[in-house]
């Protein structure tokens, strides 16, 4: 099929001179480059969080373990260093849990291995 040929009288519009700096990105470009709020952190966020967790868990753990030979050599009652090494195996848990990516419970552990280390303080 031949195309339709223009009326003589018609008026062409004229065509528009564009620098390819003022070419306009599609919506579906733009959706792109908005990030998705449905993902709250990336993968580097995971990997700091399963590091800070580990390393927190080690940490309050020999914490724990030399708190608890220290009191165990001292004049306090019995309740204190089983406090402290019982809240430092909750900590060592903790970490392990934390290098395994289950970074939420490791928290709620490591709060607990403190809570415990401080009652076994409060103790003496």
């Amino acid at each position: 099929m031949r195309p339709i040929p223009a009326h003589p009288l018609s008026v062409s519009k004229p065509k528009a001179l564009r620098s390819p700096a003022m070419s306009a990105r599609t919506d579906s470009d733009a959706q792109d480059d908005i990030d998705d709020e449905d993902e709250e952190y990336g993968p580097d966020d995971a990997r700091r969080a399963r590091w800070t967790a580990t390393g927190t868990g080690a940490l309050l753990t020999l914490a724990g373990l030399a708190a608890s030979l220290l009191r165990l050599t001292g004049s306090a009652p019995v309740l204190v260093p089983v406090a402290y090494a019982l809240g430092a195996v909750v900590c060592a848990l903790a970490a392990f849990l934390g290098s395994r990516g289950r970074t939420r419970r490791a928290l709620w552990l490591l709060i607990a291995g403190v809570m415990v280390m401080a009652f076994g303080d409060q103790a003496d």
